[in-house]
């Protein structure tokens, strides 16, 4: 059984693992993209019919656990929860070079819960571009701090 400390811990982990919320989570598990990508019997799939593969149904529990109120969560739960957690460091790790957003590697992930196209850093933004000249003539771009 698992201490009250542990499983907060848990939670948060899970949480920050999942950036997926369930009304984003659940239609995307219903497309031949989500469906055509992952493992099943220890093969790579490749097509959008055929069996379940792991991350598609672990997708599916993401959702019960996600829409289950804390106090109800079981021990399968958090063992599902500690899985997904580690699902999602060992493949962020992994992380293909290039433009991601239409790769196998980023659907395989959102089959888990998570999108890496959210953990990109937001970009620096500027108030708005003025040109004043030094004492050189050279431009200069006054940033937001």
């Amino acid at each position: 059984m698992l201490d009250a400390d542990e499983a907060l811990e848990i939670r948060k982990a899970f949480d920050e693992a999942v950036n997926m919320p369930p009304s984003r989570l659940e239609p995307w598990l219903k497309t031949g993209r989500s469906r055509s990508v992952g493992w099943v019997d220890g093969e790579v799939k490749h097509a959008k019919i055929g069996p379940e593969s792991a991350g598609h149904a672990s997708g599916r529990r993401i959702l019960e656990i996600k829409r289950k109120p804390v106090a109800e969560l079981t021990e399968a739960d958090y063992h599902h929860m500690r899985k997904v957690i580690g699902y999602v460091q060992r493949h962020l790790a992994q992380r293909p070079r290039g433009d991601v957003a239409r790769t196998r590697w980023r659907y395989s992930l959102m089959n888990w819960g998570h999108d890496p196209l959210k953990d990109k850093p937001a970009r620096r933004q500027y108030r708005r571009r003025t040109m004043s000249r030094d004492a050189n003539s050279h431009a200069q771009i006054e940033a937001r701090p």
